[in-house]
């Protein structure tokens, strides 16, 4: 995700106790597991290699880990210490080396930052205080504390920058660092190869769900034509025919300002790939290995997306095609809030929470295919749309204007759905993701689209 890294701006406004017949224990409860398995997450990211590789920075579109740590730190102590528990501050000193709208992730290195132990030390100091105040939590009083919204928005931020953490290892050289399982093998998935979503309106958005963030909200209606989806991501065999029947040699798949893209940069293949030998072989995680092509593609840009589905005769979906798609159940017109259903997410629904570390096999996860059909709308990788990242009708702003408004325009293109890295707390049927249309090193595919009889 672009770096959204929450500002210090406590301003949280009042709302009405919509809270008063919740479980306060089991909403506790809930507050303090997602918190823990995020700083679990974390302490593995930042415990696998050793301290010059934490200060380092493998790439200028990346922080370097050490900062990573301390402002997850920070911005905890911010949100949950001092503006929810109302505690004076710790280190009011490093409020500015980690903000992040106030240093870009080029300079990050040059800044005095805390070294590893330090950040480490203070990030469990701020821990073990803000277990105290969610001991003593009310979760009611205004709109920042309604259902323990505060700290299901830090646990976010923290699963946010434990995914870009682990970009930072996919971008880093030598051997790997980190092992996971890999997904069950599954047949060869021989369903339809797209799906037809009936036109006519459904609700985008939520008013309801309690850890949603501003850009997510107010649900609200939304007209959509009926149209073909694919069944599944677009794998490595399919894009790996787009290449080689010269896909990045013919200006006619590609916009103008992707083909620039792509002449000035060299593109040939996906982000880590590369020919060896007649073979298509990629870099994952510090293991080379031949490019599996029954797999989602992953590392793409939004202009190599456009430019394949342009190749195939096809499109990107709209985003609220993709969330139709996701939501949507014709049978009982209603928006779910995952394609199966209304339950949260389990293994047997999507690939999330670096379970593993990589997609999983193109038609996995039946248990989690939408009531139409669709498949791995949840996890795996970041699917790109082809809308721009623009507030819905109504939006407010909540609670710092900088988690979204500001970046809300034409520079970027909205991604949905989720990728293994995702951890579920941060994935559901309306979250949204955006990035500039020239990114790769995220954890991006894509399925593609076509208009559908009336």
């Amino acid at each position: 995700m672009t770096d959204a890294d929450i500002a210090t701006d406590t301003s949280a406004g009042n709302s009405a106790d919509a809270s008063a017949d919740i479980d306060i224990e089991a909403l506790r409860q809930r507050a303090l597991t997602t918190l823990t398995t995020a700083r679990d997450r974390t302490t593995l990211l930042t415990s696998c290699v050793d301290e010059p590789e934490l200060t380092a920075q493998v790439s200028p579109l990346m922080s370097p880990l050490v900062w990573d740590l301390a402002h997850i730190g920070n911005q905890e102590e911010l949100w949950l210490l001092r503006a929810v528990g109302g505690r004076d501050a710790m280190r009011p000193d490093i409020d500015g080396l980690y903000d992040a709208f106030e240093h870009p992730r080029s300079e990050r290195p040059s800044l005095p930052l805390l070294p590893p132990e330090e950040a480490r030390q203070y990030a469990a100091e701020v821990r073990g205080r803000v277990t105290d105040v969610l001991e003593s939590h009310a979760f009611r009083g205004t709109r920042l504390t309604d259902m323990g919204f505060a700290f299901g928005m830090v646990a976010q931020h923290e699963q946010q920058h434990d995914e870009t953490m682990l970009i930072t290892h996919q971008l880093r050289t030598g051997p790997e660092a980190l092992t996971a399982p890999d997904p069950e093998p599954v047949p060869l998935f021989t369903g339809p190869s797209e799906v037809l979503v009936p036109g006519g309106p459904f609700t985008m958005g939520t008013s309801t769900e309690p850890w949603a963030l501003d850009n997510e909200r107010p649900a609200h209606r939304r007209e959509v034509a009926p149209f073909y989806i694919d069944t599944t991501p677009v794998t490595n065999g399919a894009y790996l025919a787009f290449i080689e029947d010269g896909g990045y040699d013919d200006p006619r798949w590609w916009t103008k300002e992707g083909w620039a893209h792509l002449r000035r940069n060299s593109l040939t293949a996906p982000e880590f790939w590369r020919r060896e030998a007649g073979q298509w072989l990629r870099r994952r995680f510090g293991v080379t290995e031949a490019v599996p092509l029954n797999e989602p593609v992953v590392h793409v840009c939004w202009y190599e997306a456009d430019a394949y589905a342009r190749w195939a005769g096809r499109r990107l979906p709209t985003e609220a095609e993709w969330e139709k798609a996701a939501r949507h159940d014709p049978t009982a017109d209603r928006s779910m809030r995952y394609p199966w259903g209304d339950a949260d997410p389990a293994p047997e629904h999507a690939n999330l929470g670096q379970r593993h570390l990589r997609p999983a096999p193109a038609g996995s996860y039946p248990a989690g295919e939408s009531p139409l059909g669709v498949r791995q709308l949840i996890g795996d990788v970041w699917e790109w749309t082809s809308s721009d990242f623009l507030p819905y009708p109504g939006f407010r702003a909540f609670p710092y204007k900088e988690y979204s408004e500001v970046f809300f325009g034409p520079e970027y293109k909205v991604l949905r759905g989720g990728s293994f890295a995702v951890d579920e707390v941060a994935c559901r049927g309306t979250f949204r993701n955006w990035d500039y249309p020239i990114r790769r090193q995220i954890f991006s595919g894509f399925r593609t689209a076509r208009s559908g009889a009336v």
